[in-house]
């Protein structure tokens, strides 16, 4: 039993710490290697909920692990808070990876906590023991590789590596390997003063060992210059209040502000993938002086285009996320820090000779959304809801894009309101765990959410319908059954090959899936319906899944239409 003891005392220490730096939400998936940290969080919620303690625990489980990891994901995304996963060993750790991947390049912070067999168990045949030892690579932002639980080694030795690895903890994911022997189940109060070395610091809330990085944001020495000129805005990823202050930024600056579906600015060019097709507005962005690019990740095609084409003086990026985060190396400036923080730093400049310089764009942005109201006018599909999604959000809530087709669909054709929150996976832009991804969003602000995939999407984490039997409060999961993959008809590829070997439709209808999760289905044949089911949804504590069946290829081939006929405009 000493093994059991000491592997629990350890765990609990382990997890103490975490706790330490903000972490509450605790996801966890069934195993038996994992005992010791699944235990030791189930104790530490106890605790700290008899003692009143903010740093309470909340327990997330999920039997699925890819879902899990993308669960933490959507947690991390909308708390701003480290989330920890825990696993058990062997292919459970592997199925972790796509959600680190995501999280390295869009910035939250995950702590995989991966129980593991001891070292004299590995590459000799045991079972369901893998070479966990730097399964991923380069993607983790940090490794931890512990020894197995042992007395040899002081409390305060595992303190400070957690707080150390916490505390530089900026973005992405800290696995955090955690071997343990057997026996793995029983305990007694064996190795409390092992514990109690630490002393008073048991009381306490703060890290056994603090480390601070001074993130002071500074003034360009410029930038009286720079203000002056004649500026171009883009917008692409990040919160809701960075997506107004950056609105009324440009807007006071009166330089023309390109925002991403994303971006939170409320798109006061609407439609910009449209009307950057039309050979007029190159000309005029190509005036601008200075890009400056707020957040990452752009989605149009044309944007994209536009981005890699520009030759300005200087291209600008503000971002928190460290990188270059500029696919066609521009020369100019790349600021890590907080966006907010730069804009205090960098007051706009009043009645400045080039403001409003760019007013010509307005025009073709509402010639643009004119054809597009004309186009969709009446019509109940793929492209028209995109085009009408604003209508569908609920008040004080919050939306979850997917990729593929139907972000580009709600980018290209739809306008958003300035500030509500927009969450998705768009740094890898993997269809993998959009569902659970959407749960974890809806779980971490307890807000109505509508969330809307595509039909391969939801297939691909069918899995996570279960993680929406229970929600705080209404969600609604709209997923756009065109029958396959269809952003590959936006694409050159071959005719022949293209249903088989790309779109792959499967023919499907996702009431059976809905009914065996107990969730609520609708499949609305027209708008009307459509509004009306989904007024209803949030009028009820739980969550709808509402599958729009539309014609194939329409989506794509409605966008292909809008930009000729913008572009001849």
């Amino acid at each position: 039993m000493s093994n059991s003891a000491l592997n629990r005392r350890w765990a609990e220490l382990l997890l103490e710490a975490l706790t330490r730096h903000g972490l509450r939400h605790v996801c966890i998936a069934p195993g038996s290697r994992s005992t010791p940290l699944t235990l030791s969080v189930v104790k530490l919620s106890v605790v700290k909920k008899a003692a009143a303690q903010n740093s309470k625990l909340i327990c997330h489980t999920h039997f699925d692990e890819r879902g899990l990891g993308h669960l933490a994901l959507g947690l991390a995304k909308a708390s701003g808070e480290p989330v920890a996963v825990i696993v058990t060993s062997g292919t459970a750790v592997a199925n972790l990876y796509p959600s680190l991947i995501e999280a390295g390049l869009t910035g939250e912070r995950l702590v995989f906590l991966t129980a593991d067999r001891p070292p004299e168990l590995i590459d000799c045949g045991a079972n369901q023991a893998i070479r966990q030892h730097g399964i991923f690579a380069s993607h983790p932002s940090q490794t931890l590789t512990l020894p197995r639980p042992t007395t040899d080694i002081s409390a305060g030795w595992l303190v400070s590596v957690i707080d150390n690895a916490m505390s530089n903890l900026r973005q992405g994911g800290l696995h955090i390997n955690c071997p343990f022997a057997e026996p793995l189940y029983g305990d007694d109060d064996k190795y409390q003063s092992w514990l109690q070395t630490l002393g008073d610091w048991w009381q306490g809330d703060q890290p056994w060992l603090r480390q601070s990085m001074m993130t002071v944001t500074t003034k360009v020495t410029d930038w009286n210059c720079w203000r002056q000129k004649r500026g171009v805005v883009l917008a692409g990823r990040m919160r809701a209040e960075e997506g107004q202050l950056v609105a009324q930024w440009a807007k006071d600056m009166g330089w023309p502000l390109i925002g991403d579906v994303l971006s939170q600015t409320g798109q006061p060019l609407p439609c910009a993938d449209l009307w950057l097709n039309h050979p007029r507005t190159p000309e005029i962005l190509a005036q601008g002086e200075l890009v400056i690019q707020f957040g990452s990740s752009l989605t149009g095609k044309r944007l994209l285009q536009w981005q890699a084409a520009c030759q300005p003086e200087e291209y600008w990026i503000i971002d928190s996320i460290a990188g270059r985060l500029d696919p066609a190396n521009h020369q100019g400036r790349k600021f890590t820090c907080d966006i907010a923080a730069w804009l205090q730093e960098h007051p706009t400049h009043i009645d400045h000779p080039n403001a409003f310089w760019a007013n010509e764009l307005k025009i073709w942005s509402e010639k643009a959304s004119e054809c597009v109201a004309e186009k969709l006018s009446g019509k109940f599909s793929e492209a028209a809801v995109a085009h009408q999604l604003h209508q569908l959000l609920p008040e004080e809530g919050q939306l979850f894009v997917g990729n593929s087709l139907i972000v580009r669909l709600i980018d290209a054709l739809g306008q958003l309101p300035v500030g509500y929150p927009v969450y998705s996976n768009r740094g890898a832009s993997g269809i993998d765990g959009l569902i659970a991804t959407s749960a974890g969003v809806q779980r971490a602000t307890g807000k109505p959410t509508l969330a809307i995939i595509g039909d391969i999407s939801a297939l691909y984490d069918l899995n996570s319908l279960a993680l929406l039997r229970e929600v705080s409060s209404p969600m609604v999961l709209i997923i756009v059954n065109n029958n396959g993959g269809q952003i590959f008809s936006l694409l050159p590829t071959p005719q022949e090959a293209r249903q088989q070997f790309y779109c792959m439709p499967q023919n499907i209808s996702f009431n059976p899936a809905a009914a065996m999760f107990g969730l609520n289905y609708s499949a609305p044949q027209s708008w009307p319906e459509l509004k009306q089911a989904v007024e209803r949804a949030w009028l009820q504590n739980a969550t709808r899944v509402v599958e729009l069946n539309v014609t194939g290829n329409e989506g794509a081939m409605c966008l292909q239409t809008l930009l000729k006929q913008v572009a001849e405009l």
